[in-house]
């Protein structure tokens, strides 16, 4: 079978004719694959990439002016002086959740390579006491919320190339963790090309596969209104929507307070931050820069910027993104209609590749340009943005690293967990003999207010348990 004509002028327009050049290696069936993939090509995107690669600046965002830009003030958690009283917040947040008008979005495209797990990082083991996976813990925190409140959180969970089949078959095969199914709509994220820093070619992986990778977190908002996802929250009767990452058990993007401060403010785009304490910690910070809020990336962060200090002595850039976010379904469908809502962003990487033999090379340095695509560059197009600051000890924990790491590996998350369920234990009236490891179950624990259904005031706990498990 030869290749497709069209297909052939297609390469030859783009000067990709090299991508061909083991298609008689494949078998009938192979050459079909490769075939549909390489007609699926966003041609016109490729050029966009290559340009960016050559560094012309086209698509590129313009650097941010840090000399003029400031912290926006931030609202904290149970914080009495905030503008809106904790009270009113969790009172409007809790009656959103009772109505039905929140839903999330799981961002759960990454593998769990890197840690020794095989799949999806969402299956990744992370309880130290229950050994629950990361899915389990995540969907577990919407049984909890819908016990509270009376409702569905309908769920979307972005999956990639790499984990779409096993996410669904996991969700099959364990009901969803106790969430409905019709609550849950799981859709892909793309995949872009890989582009030979040296030449701007595509690369190939296989004699008939093209090197691909996923887009970024901010290719939820592309393929979620492709999937239909945007019209199926609406059916839903959902009006907000929060998102989170998988690695993350911590997360508490459904916190009513935070939900409230998000709403009273009437954010199009809000977001929690953690206090960054040293100047190497390696989380984007939230700048307000002439009247519009943005994420500044750790790497695009000069070392001199990153140090500066206020007077009261805390860093001038301390509003450490989390990737945990509140946005107004209505900002979504009409940010989502914009075709350069989220510009790509590249990164030099070591891509295995064939060379012109059709030999496997694994480079040891970066050989190769990856794109993607971050949720956060949506935050300067919205007209009102709310930054909610939380405690790390509360709500971030998240598993990036394998063991023997310096942070964020599983044991560090292990204690961490521990350790904040130690301190709602204690809430209320709860106490745990030392050295022994506790774990809240996800599905019935949102705060103290549930332990005391459990649990006397008094109680001691002498041995590794899963609190409401």
């Amino acid at each position: 079978m030869n290749p497709p004509p069209d297909l052939v002028a297609t390469l030859a327009r783009a000067r990709q004719q090299h991508l061909l050049a083991f298609w008689t290696r494949l078998d009938e069936p192979a050459q079909r694959a490769f075939a549909a993939q390489l007609e699926a090509v966003d041609w016109p995107l490729v050029e966009q990439m290559q340009r960016l690669a050559a560094g012309d600046g086209h698509g590129r965002k313009p650097p941010v002016d840090l000399s003029a830009a400031i912290t926006p003030p931030c609202l904290r958690l149970g914080d009495a002086s905030n503008r809106i009283p904790p009270a009113n917040a969790i009172r409007r947040g809790s009656e959103a959740l009772g109505a039905g008008q929140i839903g999330a979005i799981l961002v759960a495209g990454g593998q769990g390579t890197r840690l020794g797990c095989h799949g999806p990082k969402g299956l990744c083991t992370i309880g130290p006491v229950s050994k629950a996976n990361l899915f389990e813990v995540l969907f577990g925190k919407l049984v909890a919320v819908r016990r509270r409140y009376g409702r569905d959180v309908p769920l979307a969970i972005m999956t990639s190339s790499a984990t779409d089949a096993e996410t669904r078959s996991f969700l099959a095969d364990h009901a969803c963790c106790g969430l409905a199914p019709d609550r849950v709509f799981v859709f892909r994220q793309h995949d872009l090309p890989a582009l030979d820093a040296a030449t701007g070619t595509l690369l190939l992986d296989g004699p008939g596969h093209l090197a691909l990778a996923p887009d970024g977190h901010g290719g939820m908002l592309v393929a979620l209104a492709e999937a239909g996802g945007l019209d199926w929250f609406g059916s839903q009767g959902v009006e907000h929507v929060v998102s989170f990452q998988v690695d993350n058990p911590l997360a508490m993007p459904l916190a009513a307070e935070f939900l409230g401060y998000h709403l009273l403010s009437s954010a199009d785009f809000s977001t929690q931050v953690v206090r960054k304490q040293a100047p190497g910690e390696r989380v984007g910070v939230v700048v307000d820069c002439d009247g519009r809020h943005r994420v500044v990336e750790y790497s695009d962060l000069p070392a001199d910027r990153a140090a500066e200090r206020l007077p009261d002595g805390r860093l001038r850039f301390h509003a450490g993104s989390i990737a945990v976010h509140a946005f107004a379904k209505a900002f979504l469908d009409r940010v989502a209609a914009r075709h350069d809502s989220l510009p790509l962003h590249l990164a030099s990487k070591a891509v295995p590749f064939l060379d012109a033999s059709g030999s496997r090379v694994v480079p040891p340095v970066p050989n190769a340009i990856k794109f993607e695509r971050f949720i956060f560059d949506l935050m300067p197009l919205a007209q009102r943005v709310c930054v909610v600051e939380i405690e790390a000890s509360e709500g971030f924990a998240p598993l990036k690293n394998p063991t023997g790491a310096a942070s964020d590996t599983v044991e560090h998350v292990h204690g961490a967990m521990v350790s904040h369920a130690r301190r709602l234990l204690a809430k209320a009236g709860v106490t745990v003999a030392d050295g022994v490891d506790v774990e809240l179950a996800a599905n019935r624990i949102i705060d103290e207010t549930d332990i005391a259904g459990l649990l006397e005031a008094g109680t001691l706990l002498e041995k590794p348990v899963v609190v409401g498990g």
